[in-house]
């Protein structure tokens, strides 16, 4: 019988589980699972990051593409699996690197359901089959097996290996819950093999026959070549590896990591928003369902906790509400209304819930806090207030006093202040969606209360620059990059925004070649190089470009983005480490042995590199960069379906559903741009050098209007659409051009 049938059928086989070289086929629980054993050190290995040497590489989200590498006492084998076919997979081997001799190096592909269900192999047609329910697997391999064993589990065949060595004989079998086809790396150092899924057997064996005979299919595209090579590459690797079936509650979802054993599954509130943020890039459906996973850990009391875990929940605190943020951004890039209805409830009762029990004082500000509910590790201590902002030993909170009265910590701290009055704001844009124009008022009116608190409470003058402060006292000396966090917001005067730039570049605080410290180079606490004592994080990168852009600083954001660029493919371009943190002064991120290697907010640090070219920004829309330099970027998703750029001799092509759709030589930025039924629009930003906007698929016949500004222009014929000319402009203009719905747009 089908388990799993709501999964989306290109995602139905896949790298779900904990062993990233196993597929599995997630309707029927059927499991193929490779297993390496050495003579030479008389150990197995099923291939877990956890335990094992295992190098990620290419992943698409949707599976039709895997790589990885791995060692087991020094021999090194790369697999790959392809798909073309929503119900067959072919599988690949190559032993690259041998310690031993390979007679006695062996691999075995372990054939499973998680059902218990016999597994039958067949020697003389060389198949294995499989039936659950009334539905059948078959695998074939390229050259029979070398030997044929039967097992109870994958635990009972690595103790056959360990205990017998690879001569043993005893175990063999042709029926059993578990069948080990073994290979050895000098008779078949390749190797290939193939599933089929149907609904009968000989369907089965004869899809898996096909898919095993045909050609490997041709290798995917890069997705981003030229400026920033590999961004989005990186972007889809790390969500895609990351995202696995959680047993427990039945659910895909996109992990913090799947190397941490954190029990059964463990989900971080900003970490699973930002793994729906980007995971929306490439598949709105793994969106949402990263999101409803965030959203799942909504309390009765109103908050949604800091973490849920299958160990534990911390549902007396939260962490900072960006999740209004990333629903906003997800509805800009999806243009699905569907994404902020899913989610609105929730995130309107835990920003009313911060504001109920995080303002003792009733000040207007929030302070980090753990409310007297549930059982939590830690709860009731300063750790666990701390934990609301995610910078647990942050030197920011060194100097805060957790009052047991109140249950909050002593301060005002700035970047929960500066993530609320965001997340009203969000909420506010959300609810005009919705129709809920009462919601908008409320949360517009908050939002500006906190930005001007923020702007008048938060602003050390004497340094020039924000900080954390006590309730009743002064500025905490610490300093992070929430300091820039009011751009974010929106609460800095352009006068504290311009004294916030100087912070920004210079060397003894945030400045450097790599960026951003979360302590200040001049810092006792930036030596400790040990978490948020120092190192960098790439959620916070990526909401100061974010707050930067915000304000206009396209330059300081550009190069914030570049940095950031530069530092993630230090560490991912040779070794594939998308790491936790980083080291602010070598740019390392495995010098400390607590940093996680894959990690998915890593991602974000691409993430910006790819946007500086295609965004969805929250308060600018859809927006392209043209900056005359080659690129090639895409597939991802858009409100107007799946979308490819092209830069190439100055001129910049953007393909919609595999169609071109806009043509531009100007060299400048494209924002709220707009493909609907009737019409193409957008806000072109200043341009030094006159040229083109053309709308490809447009005939002369089919426009009714184009205007600049209101104003109606002329357009010509040009190249197989409609061109329209611009002049040099030092101001914004709005582009707006309409024609008849029948026509190819």
């Amino acid at each position: 019988m089908l388990q799993h049938s709501t999964i989306p059928l290109m995602r139905a086989w896949n790298s779900w589980s904990n062993r990233p070289a196993e597929m599995v086929f997630l309707p029927l629980g059927v499991r193929i699972t490779p297993v390496l054993y050495s003579t030479r050190s008389k150990t197995t290995s099923a291939i877990e990051p956890r335990r094992d040497m295992v190098r990620l590489g290419r992943h698409t989200i949707d599976g039709s593409l895997i790589e990885l590498e791995t060692e087991l006492s020094g021999t090194t084998v790369a697999f790959s699996t392809t798909k073309t076919d929503p119900f067959a997979i072919r599988g690949s081997w190559n032993g690259k690197v041998s310690a031993e001799w390979g007679l006695r190096f062996w691999l075995t592909l372990a054939i499973s359901s998680d059902g218990g269900e016999v597994v039958v192999h067949d020697a003389g047609r060389n198949i294995t089959l499989l039936k659950v329910g009334t539905r059948f697997v078959a695998v074939a391999t390229a050259e029979a097996p070398v030997h044929v064993t039967g097992h109870e589990t994958i635990d009972a065949l690595r103790a056959d290996f360990e205990e017998n060595g690879y001569f043993y004989t005893a175990t063999r079998r042709s029926e059993a819950p578990l069948i080990a086809l073994r290979f050895n790396l000098e008779m078949m150092r390749q190797g290939a093999y193939a599933a089929g899924v149907a609904d009968s057997a000989e369907l089965a064996i004869a899809k898996a026959q096909a898919c095993l005979a045909a050609d490997a299919p041709a290798a995917i595209a890069d997705a981003q070549t030229g400026v920033f090579e590999g961004a989005l590459d990186a972007m889809r690797d790390v969500v895609a590896w990351n995202t696995i079936w959680d047993e427990t509650n039945a659910r895909s979802y996109t992990a913090v990591t799947r190397i941490w054993n954190l029990g059964k599954f463990a989900v971080w509130f900003n970490d699973q928003i930002f793994a729906a943020l980007l995971a929306g890039v490439f598949d709105a459906d793994l969106a949402r369902e990263n999101m409803a996973t965030a959203m799942a850990g909504a309390t009765p009391q109103g908050n949604i906790a800091c973490i849920v875990t299958s160990n534990d929940a911390w549902v007396d605190r939260s962490q900072l509400p960006f999740g209004a943020l990333v629903v906003w951004q997800l509805y800009q890039r999806t243009g699905e209304r569907s994404m902020i209805q899913a989610s609105y409830e929730a995130l309107v009762r835990n920003r009313r819930w911060w504001q109920d029990n995080r303002d003792p004082d009733g000040f207007g500000l929030l302070s980090c806090g753990t409310s007297d509910v549930g059982e939590g590790l830690y709860k009731g201590t300063a750790f666990a207030a701390r934990n609301e902002t995610g910078m647990d030993n942050s030197a920011t909170h060194d100097e805060a006093i957790y009052d047991p009265v109140t249950r909050t910590l002593s301060t005002f701290d700035l970047g929960l202040n500066c993530a609320a009055a965001l997340d009203a704001e969000m909420l506010s844009k959300m609810a005009a969606v919705l129709g809920k124009h009462d919601d908008a008022r409320e949360f517009a009116a908050l939002a500006e209360r906190q930005r001007t608190l923020i702007s008048q409470t938060l602003w050390d003058e004497s340094r020039g620059i924000f900080a954390n402060r006590q309730r009743r006292g002064g500025f905490v000396r610490s300093l992070s990059p929430t300091s820039f966090y009011p751009l974010l917001c929106g609460a800095a005067t352009p006068a504290q925004a311009a004294r916030l730039l100087e912070h920004l570049s210079d060397e003894t605080t945030f400045g450097g070649d790599f960026v951003l410290p979360n302590a200040t180079r001049d810092g006792p606490a930036f030596a400790d190089n040990v978490y948020w004592r120092g190192r960098i994080w790439p959620n916070v990168n990526y909401m100061v470009w974010l707050g930067l852009r915000r304000y206009g600083f396209v330059a300081e954001a550009s190069k914030l983005a570049s940095q950031s660029y530069d530092l993630f493919m230090k560490n991912w371009r040779y070794d594939r480490i998308a790491a936790e943190n980083y080291n602010a002064v070598t740019g390392e991120a495995m010098d400390q042995g607590d940093t996680d290697p894959f990690y998915i907010w890593a991602a974000m640090l691409p993430l910006m590199a790819a946007s500086e070219i295609v965004d969805f920004d929250p308060w600018t829309g859809w927006t392209m960069g043209h900056a005359g330099r080659d690129v090639v970027l895409g597939p991802m998703v858009s409100p107007s379906g799946t979308l490819e750029l092209v830069v190439k001799s100055g001129t910049l092509v953007m393909t919609l559903n595999g169609r071109a759709a806009l043509k531009t030589d100007l060299r400048t930025t494209l924002s709220r741009i707009v493909f609907a039924n009737g019409r193409v629009a957008c806000t072109i930003a200043p341009v030094s050098e006159a040229g083109f906007i053309e709308l490809p698929g447009l005939a002369l016949g089919d426009v009714l209007a184009a205007r600049i500004n209101g104003q109606d222009i002329n357009y010509v014929s040009g190249g197989d659409g409609i061109r329209v000319m611009i002049a040099e402009h030092a101001e914004d203009r709005r582009l707006d051009v309409y024609f008849s719905s029948s026509s190819a747009h």
